[in-house]
């Protein structure tokens, strides 16, 4: 047994109309690693900013032993007090890390600020222990990004300067609150390595929060799991895989997408329990690798839908396709240096085909499929689709045909107008294409596209902010089905949802092809997901095609570095 750092006994945290945190017990020992999983309102961040004191308890107790110190009640400091041990003894890196950081300060700046309020040292010692940290974290050239702003970093560079003011005054604990969400894997697994290295190295104790169980695996020695403020299962990492006792944690670890095998469907939490009205947990006797099994889907079967859309006629050729961006002009305005999105590619999908474009953040994916759509205008090349060359048709001929050819965008909160409901919002591009003769039968048919993704006929009248992240993609997804595509783009349209719901999600897009005979070109950074849900598959790296295939052939053959490189830094150590 390791000696307690933090004990938490009988936390709980209320809110007006709610209980966030319901009378949890957790034990951080000195140099553990605990992990805290659970999908969005389990109360994960809500304890991490209990334990922080940036949210006040309920009631519990928080006992801090530090050394050989009397055990310190954390429940029971004052504001003032508390304040002496935020960022000294016991530090936050928070999800988001353009959001904590000031975006009017350089992000060297920000470090000597935090290292100055605590150490009580000069300005030129606290600018040497930062260019110290900034090369303990491995950001690159830590002598100039001392001077950049946050926008100038990217998301990755900007985790690491969140990492390297947590630890900035040696913290005995430190909280990782959701620290890889929307990162590259190749990203996210540098973040987990880097803290892992830092641990070590310092002997601090790690909170790590995060709805991801594969990420969990990669790090902690501990993990508990909750569900609707509560910790419902506790143990060793090899016991929660191994054997999970919980249907909630079964469930979690069944709905990752498997990297061995294909399946018709994802496993969803329902499969493992229901919810009654009094919120009673009702489970269903059913073992993660027995519903995996079941589910996955036959070499012939696989080998059958590939000789089928060989057959189907092509729908869209793209060839020597650029996009470009003036990067440096002169005083008179000439561009002088190009940066380049998109630079050469060709490819061809097939009707009834989805094609995975998986790369990383910068890489040109979302820019290929901005493109694709004439939303970013193409600097040379063709999109040839259905027989026809789009990238020079006018304005007006491309929104004539955009009712065929729609996206659904990264975020769904920022890609929905707030202030109309969401009938109106998903009502509003058939009005626009005079589709169904009126509003009376618009309506109708809104309606059932809301039943057809999952949701209830009377959230029509509902507006966005009603909606959770999962609803919410649910909607941006009946918006785009409201024309009746056959050719639909989905941009990082899950990167950001729980495990859980991007499961669902997932699902409901195998069943709307299924269905309607969509085609889809689908948009991830996310190999493990885009193999999943992809015929074949296309990897981009600096704007071109590093290599293309059957997206098995692809995954279990990979022949260049780059795709080695992003197939390595998936999470593998789930086994169900």
């Amino acid at each position: 047994m390791l000696e307690s750092l933090l004990s938490i006994r009988n936390l709980t945290v209320s809110f007006p109309g709610t209980i966030a945190v319901n009378d949890i017990s957790l034990d951080i020992g000195t140099s553990e690693i605990v992990g805290i999983v659970g999908e969005s309102g389990s109360g994960k961040s809500v304890t991490a900013l209990s334990i922080m004191r940036l949210i006040q308890p309920t009631a519990g107790s928080m006992l801090y032993t530090a050394g050989d110190q009397p055990p310190v009640n954390l429940s029971n400091l004052s504001e003032q007090q508390m304040r002496a041990w935020r960022g000294n003894e016991i530090a936050m890196i928070f999800q988001e890390p353009m959001t904590s950081l000031n975006p009017l300060h350089t992000c060297g700046a920000q470090v000597m600020e935090a290292i100055r309020l605590h150490k009580k040292v000069a300005a030129r010692e606290a600018r040497e222990q930062t260019l110290a940290l900034f090369r303990q974290v491995k950001l690159p050239d830590p002598e100039l990004l001392l001077h950049r702003y946050p926008h100038q970093l990217s998301g990755g560079q900007k985790q690491r300067v969140m990492i390297a003011m947590a630890i900035s005054c040696q913290p005995r604990l430190l909280i990782a609150d959701e620290p890889t969400t929307a990162l590259d894997v190749t990203v996210q697994k540098a973040i987990l390595e880097l803290l892992k290295e830092l641990q070590q190295q310092t002997g601090m104790s790690v909170v790590f929060i995060t709805h991801d169980l594969g990420v969990i695996a990669e790090i902690a020695d501990k993990v508990a799991v909750m569900y609707k403020g509560r910790i419902v299962e506790q143990g060793t990492v090899q016991q929660l895989f191994t054997h999970p006792q919980h249907p909630y944690t079964k469930g979690l670890l069944a709905c990752r997408p498997p990297l061995d095998k294909r399946l018709y469907r994802l496993p969803v939490i329902r499969d493992f329990m229901d919810v009654d009205a009094d919120g009673q947990i009702h489970e269903k006797e059913k073992a993660v690798k027995g519903l995996v099994n079941s589910l996955e889907i036959p070499a012939a079967e696989i080998a059958g839908r590939e000789q089928q859309l060989v057959a189907n006629p092509l729908l869209l050729e793209v060839n020597d396709l650029h996009t470009w961006f003036p990067a440096t002009r002169n005083f008179l305005g000439k561009t002088l240096t190009w940066t380049k999105a998109v630079n050469g590619v060709s490819f061809n999908v097939r009707e009834g085909e989805t094609m995975g474009l998986v790369g990383e953040s910068g890489c040109g994916k979302t820019t290929l499929g901005r493109t694709l759509l004439r939303l970013v205008e193409p600097t040379s090349g063709s999109i040839i689709y259905k027989g026809k060359d789009i990238s020079s048709l006018s304005a007006a001929a491309m929104r004539d045909l955009r009712k065929d050819i729609q996206i659904i965008f990264q975020d769904p909160y920022s890609s929905l107008n707030p202030r109309l409901t969401i009938g109106q919002a998903i009502l509003e591009p058939m009005h626009v294409h005079g589709l169904h003769g009126n509003d009376k039968v618009r309506k109708e048919k809104v309606q059932e596209l809301l039943e057809k993704v999952n949701l209830q006929p009377e959230h029509y009248h509902r507006y966005p902010h009603e909606f959770s992240g999962g609803q919410r993609q649910r909607i941006v997804i009946a918006r785009a089905l409201a024309l009746q595509p056959s050719f639909i783009i989905c941009d990082e349209s899950v990167a950001a949802l729980d495990v859980s719901i991007q499961a669902q999600v997932l699902n409901l897009l195998m069943q709307l092809r299924e269905e309607f005979g969509f085609t889809y070109i689908f948009i991830s950074h996310d190999l493990s997901v885009v193999r999943f849900i992809s015929d074949r598959m296309m990897v981009m790296n600096k704007g071109k095609i590093e290599e293309s295939g059957d997206a098995n052939q692809v995954y279990e053959h990979p022949q260049s570095i780059y795709t080695r490189q992003l197939i390595s830094s998936i999470p593998k150590n789930i086994h169900v």
